[in-house]
């Protein structure tokens, strides 16, 4: 058992702010928080902030490492720790439309890392392949297919952490996904060309999410809403934002966060192989991705993911979006999940909750993160 003193500084708890805390750490969860300065450790947080740790549920790569290159458990050790140093402390390593053997690959390291106790991973997230290919964005054309029984079977295999899948709703069908919810599989919908009505049958079918809000999908019109216009609608979907300043416009994600409830909306980082690393050039399915001032791009000027970590998402939310620096921060953590049903045990600084925590200074950069209670950064 350990009792961590944090001081000088606001920590927040269950969505407030206290002034200092005494957080009690046993078997990597907290066991109580109080007030006051005796503990066996004491943290000087520097009249900057102790938050939860933050949950990113597309992490593509970080720290020189593609998942899709690299689909085993060393793989997602090392994107995870990457992250683990702008304060992500739970994340989805996540599949840019790969061919079914990288998918089974992917979701068994997955399993593995988690059975390892990788520190940070908690599932994974296939993002494709059944996408719309006017829509695909940089995802590999050649990797495209439909929604088959083996690729669901594939997908309902018992798992040991949550499975995101994004795919285009115009080729999702009442009984797979049926299928698909009954297993567990968090759905979200995403690199579609679908229209108003097509997406929100989706949602009636258990869509819950929307994977990056504008970005490969068809945009909002005054006569024909699209899938844009379905997701601000929906009051109860959760829609993912990747708030680097390129992907969105800070004014379009000022309009999207005012137009409906600010606790459905949840940052992500579509997080490429630079974050964490000094790669100005990595490869995606034989094709060259240059990163230059903080944007991913293909030869072609395809944004391809992004150069954003977490802390940096949160940073932006503040200064481009005009959100308080809890809105952001919940945004980061409960949100996410509670959009992947993991509320009751991350996201929060409360007892019984896993101890992840990450210490911001007053710029909002990352000082130390804990995972499960031990301090990775």
């Amino acid at each position: 058992m350990m009792k961590i003193a944090f001081v000088n500084g606001n920590v927040y708890l269950a969505r407030a702010w206290s002034r200092g805390a005494v957080v009690t750490v046993e078997n990597g969860r907290i066991v109580r928080i109080e007030r006051g300065v005796d503990a066996d450790e004491i943290v000087d947080l520097e009249r900057g902030w102790l938050v939860p740790g933050f949950i990113d549920v597309q992490v593509n790569g970080g720290g020189g490492v593609l998942l899709n290159d690299a689909p085993s458990p060393e793989g997602i050790a090392t994107i995870a720790a990457a992250h683990a140093r702008f304060g992500t402390t739970a994340m989805l390593p996540t599949l840019i439309s790969a061919t079914p053997d990288v998918i089974a690959a992917g979701l068994d390291a997955t399993d593995e890392a988690i059975a390892r106790n990788v520190p940070g991973c908690i599932g994974i997230h296939v993002e494709g392949p059944v996408l719309n290919v006017r829509r695909r964005g940089i995802h590999s054309e050649g990797n495209l297919r439909k929604l088959d029984d083996a690729l669901v079977d594939l997908l309902i295999r018992p798992r040991a952490g949550r499975v995101l899948f994004t795919i285009a709703p115009e080729y999702l069908d009442a009984d797979q996904a049926r299928a698909l919810i009954e297993a567990g599989v968090v759905l979200a919908m995403g690199h579609s060309d679908a229209d108003y009505e097509t997406a929100r049958a989706a949602f009636e079918m258990g869509v819950t999410g929307v994977t990056h809000l504008f970005n490969a999908m068809s945009a909002l019109h005054h006569r024909d809403p699209g899938m844009v216009g379905a997701a601000l609608e929906n009051r109860s979907a959760w829609c993912g934002l990747i708030a680097d300043g390129y992907h969105v416009h800070p004014a379009v994600m000022r309009v999207a966060l005012a137009s409906r409830p600010l606790d459905r909306f949840i940052l992500v980082t579509d997080a490429m192989p630079c974050v964490g690393s000094d790669l100005a050039r990595f490869e995606l399915d034989g094709r060259e991705i240059t990163v230059a001032e903080g944007r991913c791009v293909g030869a072609d000027g395809t944004l391809a993911g992004a150069s954003l970590d977490m802390a940096g998402a949160v940073r932006n939310a503040v200064d481009m979006a005009g959100l308080s620096v809890a809105q952001a921060v919940d945004m980061a953590t409960v949100q996410p999940a509670e959009f992947l049903g993991l509320a009751s045990e991350r996201g929060t600084i409360a007892a019984g909750h896993t101890a992840d925590f990450v210490q911001l200074d007053r710029a909002m950069a990352p000082q130390a993160t804990w995972i499960a209670g031990e301090r990775v950064f």
